[in-house]
């Protein structure tokens, strides 16, 4: 992950505003009243699972799918109802869009023809882009000649060559090989913080979002979820939903005791606190890397009560590189197993193995309490 990025300034200028968008296909709603502020400069991800309406929203913004209701302002404009040749933006598609009879640099320039610009001008503005992307040699060859990699560059150079106020990306990465993505992604990364684009991109992918946004807009059936940076959302998440879908997070039914305890089969856990009904039925929820063995390091926290330690028995144990991935049992926790991530250095001071049983710790700051899936 990249170093954390700071929310956005309450100063920052709003860039683009959405205003109770909705977009129905028939009796379909694909969007439900959603509204989100975009700050000049800022790279923000529409994160979320097929169908949420991600991809949608992005074609709302181009004027792609025209909206049912509500409201799109770019730099103070309302483009609502705009045809997406009149809207300020460049856009880059998961399938490269390139036109496979054109050369790169022909491809880079076709923005800038229909522009009516002098030859030499587009002949100049081409050349920055394909030495801006990388590929300053690649430019006479055509889409077939050149990699993935190489095609999404060009694709990525075509959208930014007319100097678009906003960028527009759906799913750019998800058509190529994982090692070529990650280092595109950190390119891209890159190149948007040096010319300083509002640049909206939407991805399934949540390893892409964390490590390339400055803020993400969790999606889930046509409403936001959460926003927030990606320390926010993975650190924070405010309903079960975000819990679940961004990184590994182990879920226990339990009922809550009080606004800060829970009960998990027959044990009494001291949590973060929650506001729902004392015996409500419950989801607890914590990520696998909070799960803390005893005797290793020295994690202090205001909850060192025995309520939330336990001796667990390692069921399986899966290796993950850089750690160990841990089952955790204990008859006590109502059939429910446990889910720890140890690094190398806790497995061989503890002399971890299958089978032999290890103390933890569920710190309660870290142990969050959620309504279960479907309850209002």
């Amino acid at each position: 992950m990249t170093e954390p990025t700071a929310a956005p300034d309450k100063s920052s200028k709003v860039y683009l505003q959405i205003d109770r968008l909705t977009k129905k296909f028939g009796t379909f709603v694909a969007l439900d009243s959603v509204s989100l502020e975009v700050y000049e400069g800022e790279f923000i991800c529409f994160l979320g699972p097929s169908g949420c309406g991600k991809t949608t929203l992005l074609r709302a913004i181009a004027g792609l799918d025209i909206q049912t209701s509500g409201t799109v302002r770019q730099a103070d404009v309302d483009i609502s109802a705009l045809p997406p040749f009149e809207r300020d933006f460049g856009i880059v598609f998961q399938s490269y869009a390139l036109f496979p009879n054109l050369t790169a640099e022909r491809n880079i320039a076709f923005g800038l023809e229909n522009q009516k610009l002098d030859k030499s001008a587009v002949t100049k503005r081409v050349n920055e882009l394909l030495e801006l992307v990388g590929l300053p040699d690649q430019g006479p060859k055509y889409p077939a000649q050149l990699s993935g990699g190489q095609q999404q560059r060009i694709a990525l150079a075509r959208a930014l060559a007319t100097s678009p106020g906003l960028l527009l990306l759906d799913e750019p990465l998800s058509a190529l090989d994982a090692k070529v993505r990650g280092h595109l992604r950190h390119e891209m990364k890159t190149l948007q913080r040096r010319l300083g684009v509002t640049t909206v991109m939407v991805t399934h992918d949540q390893e892409e979002a964390l490590t390339m946004a400055d803020r993400i807009v969790v999606m889930n059936q046509g409403v936001i979820e959460q926003v927030g940076t990606p320390t926010e959302i993975y650190r924070e998440p405010d309903t079960l939903f975000v819990a679940d879908f961004i990184g590994a997070m182990n879920q226990v039914e339990g009922r809550v005791n009080d606004d800060n305890s829970v009960s998990i089969g027959e044990l009494s856990f001291k949590s973060r606190s929650h506001g729902l009904s004392r015996e409500a039925p419950v989801v607890a929820a914590i990520r696998p890397e909070d799960i803390v063995p005893e005797g290793i390091g020295d994690y202090s926290s205001q909850d060192s009560s025995a309520e939330n330690s336990l001796e667990a028995e390692i069921e399986d144990m899966e290796f993950l590189g850089s750690f160990w991935r841990v089952s955790l049992k204990n008859s006590a926790l109502g059939g429910a197993n446990l889910i720890a991530d140890l690094s190398i250095n806790a497995t061989r001071r503890l002399e971890v193995d299958t089978g032999s049983t290890i103390r933890v710790k569920l710190p309660a700051d870290r142990l969050w309490i959620f309504p279960p899936a479907g309850s209002a």
